[in-house]
């Protein structure tokens, strides 16, 4: 995630004639987008909320060599004309940029209190107001104080871009969170309270009310945590099978989280421990295949060949990562290794056939490559044939 500064602001922009080419009563902007020109993303960021200031501009930081032209209400800007800017900050929110990707933005309306943030896994209790782009509300939830709106975070109970905003908000935070597509409802129509069209990005108003987050692993004693591993390698294993890769490789993580530090358990919960950690980390990484992230899944198979060097399970897997990986020679030992172990296992001996088949490949095309290179090296100039 990140976090930008969103700015509202008032502004008049003259030439130094007196002609005003733009102004506008309120407008929002972030330093990175900027608005009108360079001069006021480089001014806002020096305010304080509701000073007003003239600014002088010169026209590297207005519309420059080339100028502007008129354009709708916008006056014509002629070529390196300075400008007179009458500027007010009104007031700014936080806008957090959510996900790998940014897409989700959470602008904060209200601030919460204190540091803490729901994890997932948490329980929830919100207040939210679905809109379209157009207005249209197509949910409201939580506003009757009769039936408080209370989910599971990181359980599919609402659509994504909500459940992801929800853990980076505070309690007591009222937030507006804009959600594309991709993380709401998708290229298919959805029949809430009022229709949402296919491929629509939807605005939700978001009031974080109260959350009881998940247990972490120091709140639980030992035993506790075996337990809590268990259930969260059960809820990978159910999510595995219903092809939700990414999810599921979250719990494994977790499951694993809860075990990682035991040095304080009894010799039988070692026992256990070692059991789920393998697991865990195997059933991770055939995650990170199905995701194509083969580093990982080569990082995970590692982790458990520390704990037990004979794991046929993590010896196939990691040779596949190793393959992806462009490592043939190591992808052969491990599967080779794999063989030893298990002569008769058909998915190790099939991934070595096709092994054996992408090395005599390879080793086909570096022979013509070396050919080819060696014999315009040693094939004559035509002013030394002349000779």
């Amino acid at each position: 995630q990140r976090i930008l500064m969103k700015y509202l602001v008032k502004y008049e922009a003259r030439l130094e004639d007196g002609t005003v080419v733009s102004k506008s009563e309120g407008v929002e902007f972030t330093v990175k987008d900027g608005h009108l020109c360079p001069a006021l993303a480089k001014a806002v960021k020096t305010m304080k909320k509701g000073e007003k200031v003239l600014l002088t501009v010169k026209p590297q930081y207005g519309f420059g060599e080339m100028g502007r032209p008129a354009a709708g209400e916008g006056g014509a800007v002629p070529p390196n004309a300075g400008l007179v800017i009458d500027l007010e900050l009104v007031s700014w929110k936080t806008v957090t940029e959510i996900g790998d990707d940014k897409k989700i933005l959470k602008k904060v309306l209200k601030e919460g209190e204190g540091y803490e943030r729901p994890n997932e896994g948490a329980v929830v209790t919100v207040k939210i107001t679905g809109k379209l782009q157009d207005g249209t509300v197509f949910l409201k939830k939580g506003h009757d104080e009769q039936e408080p709106f209370e989910f599971k975070t990181d359980e599919e109970a609402v659509i994504e871009g909500l459940d992801r905003a929800v853990l980076n908000m505070k309690k007591g935070e009222v937030a507006l969170v804009t959600i594309p597509p991709e993380y709401a409802y998708g290229s298919t129509e959805s029949k809430q309270d009022a229709v949402v069209p296919p491929n629509s990005t939807v605005i939700y108003e978001v009031e974080l009310v109260s959350f009881v987050k998940d247990k972490e692993s120091w709140d639980l004693n030992n035993s506790e945590k075996i337990e809590a591993a268990g259930t969260k390698k059960e809820e990978g294993n159910a999510l595995f099978k219903s092809g939700k890769y990414a999810r599921a490789s979250k719990r494994y993580e977790k499951a694993a989280k809860f075990i990682d530090y035991d040095t304080s358990f009894s010799e039988d919960e070692k026992k256990q421990s070692k059991q789920l950690k393998i697991t865990c980390n195997l059933n991770n990484a055939a995650c990170k295949l199905k995701l194509k992230d083969y580093k990982q899944a080569e990082k995970l198979c590692t982790k458990v060949l520390e704990l037990d060097s004979q794991n046929v399970k993590a010896l196939y897997r990691r040779a596949q990562a190793y393959t992806q990986l462009a490592d043939l020679e190591l992808a052969e030992v491990d599967i080779k290794k794999a063989l030893e172990i298990d002569p008769e296992n058909r998915d190790v001996k099939l991934t070595y056939k096709t092994l054996k088949e992408k090395i005599k490949e390879i080793n086909k095309k570096d022979a013509k490559f070396y050919s080819n290179m060696f014999s315009k090296m040693t094939k004559p100039s035509a002013e030394e044939s002349k000779a």
